[in-house]
């Protein structure tokens, strides 16, 4: 499973990456949603990547980010005893192994698909450059960790 967080605004976006943006669920800046690695996603992601980063979400950081930041529709926050009453799973940790397997998508659990994250702290290192090259953008592997662990 991939994480995918927009680093870049929507200014001088040109149409077919703004509709792609779109697709991905990605509308505003610095919001992150939760993909499945599947040539058609990775395709979504070479055409975007100009505006965004990804990489591979471990474990314990996803679930991190479900427990503080997932929202269910309503915009109520996501509990273990939301969890444990209306799924068929006792807590987030084996809702994040469940979403990790693509078992289940965030949809079927009533949770909102799109994880609104803070900036980080300390910043982007760049918006205009690809990770490897010193900057934010593209695919950054397990760096992804780092960077949702500031924005969290």
């Amino acid at each position: 499973m991939f994480f995918v967080v927009r680093v870049r605004g929507t200014t001088g976006v040109r149409k077919d990456i703004a509709n792609t943006l779109n697709m991905l669920r990605l509308n505003r800046l610095n919001h992150g949603v939760l993909i499945q690695n599947n040539p058609s996603y990775k395709g979504m992601l070479q055409k975007a990547k100009d505006y965004i980063t990804w990489g591979e979400v471990d474990h314990e950081v996803l679930m991190d980010v479900i427990s503080k930041r997932g929202k269910l529709t309503g915009n109520v926050a996501v509990t273990d005893e939301y969890i444990k009453e209306n799924t068929d799973y006792s807590s987030i940790k084996e809702l994040t192994n469940a979403l990790l397997s693509v078992e289940i998508k965030t949809e079927d659990v009533d949770m909102k698909p799109v994880f609104r994250l803070h900036p980080p702290r300390k910043g982007y290192e760049g918006v205009r450059r690809s990770f490897n090259e010193g900057g934010s953008l593209g695919f950054r592997g397990d760096s992804i960790n780092a960077l949702l662990k500031k924005m969290i």
